[in-house]
């Protein structure tokens, strides 16, 4: 294992298990809202609102919506 990776900022622990993610086996990349890591943040792009938690917002995300419109070049 590349203890690099491992060792990045904002690295939570993640290392395969995918019940962290808000649509396991989905195609968001979005982490699943909890008591401790609540869908209450805007998307940085579109500003809407409770769209994020803060374990997406520390890796730069952006909400669904607007990651698809990025992924069809419709940005």
């Amino acid at each position: 294992m590349n203890r690099d990776y491992w060792d990045q900022e904002g690295f939570d622990g993640f290392e395969g298990d995918c019940n962290d993610f808000a649509e396991p086996g989905g195609k968001s990349a979005l982490r699943a809202a909890t008591k401790g890591n609540p869908r209450n943040l805007s998307c940085p792009r579109c500003k809407g609102r409770n769209l994020l938690t803060s374990a997406d917002k520390a890796r730069g995300y952006v909400c669904d919506g607007c990651a698809d419109r990025a992924e069809r070049g419709c940005d």
